[in-house]
């Protein structure tokens, strides 16, 4: 990154991702073009799950190469007095997996569950059994992460912690 004072810490980084819900899935799409998707997301452990359709065009994707990114906008503020926009964004770099195994595809059935439907387990068993036959959890382990904001938001959380 040539802006090295404006990288966020893994640890920002990873707070970003946590909290927000939505990104966008970037793989090599047909004829090499590129094919971005947003989606509904959670990342646990170091890795983002997603469910989609058992086929379609991200499964094929991913099949033909598993390569991936994922990004995440946190904030985007234009502040047109200044002529800047204050913005705070994640990139993962990733390798994309269909999940195989019906326990880790529980387990990610049950985290999207619990981020998108906090506190109502009552529903959430019958929703799972209702669409798990029919969905397909996708698995971006990461390898590489980044994140940057805005020097302006940079500057802001310095004079933050030193006073």
């Amino acid at each position: 990154m040539r802006r090295i004072k404006q990288l966020l810490s893994i640890q920002d980084s990873i707070a970003v991702l946590s909290k927000m819900t939505s990104g966008i899935l970037a793989v090599s799409g047909d004829d090499y073009y590129p094919y971005a998707v947003p989606l509904s997301y959670v990342y646990h452990d170091n890795k983002i799950y997603f469910h989609c359709a058992l086929e379609g065009h991200k499964i094929d994707s991913i099949n033909r190469n598993s390569k991936v990114s994922f990004c995440v906008i946190e904030k985007d503020e234009i502040i047109p007095d200044s002529f800047t926009t204050h913005y705070r964004s994640v990139i993962a770099f990733c390798k994309a997996r269909i999940v195989e195994t019906s326990e880790e595809k529980m387990k990610a059935t049950r985290l999207l569950a619990e981020k998108y439907s906090p506190n109502r387990e009552e529903g959430l068993q019958h929703e799972i059994e209702k669409a798990y036959h029919r969905m397909c959890i996708i698995v971006l382990d990461i390898e590489h992460l980044t994140g940057k904001e805005a020097i302006e938001l940079t500057r802001e959380r310095e004079f933050y912690a030193n006073n």
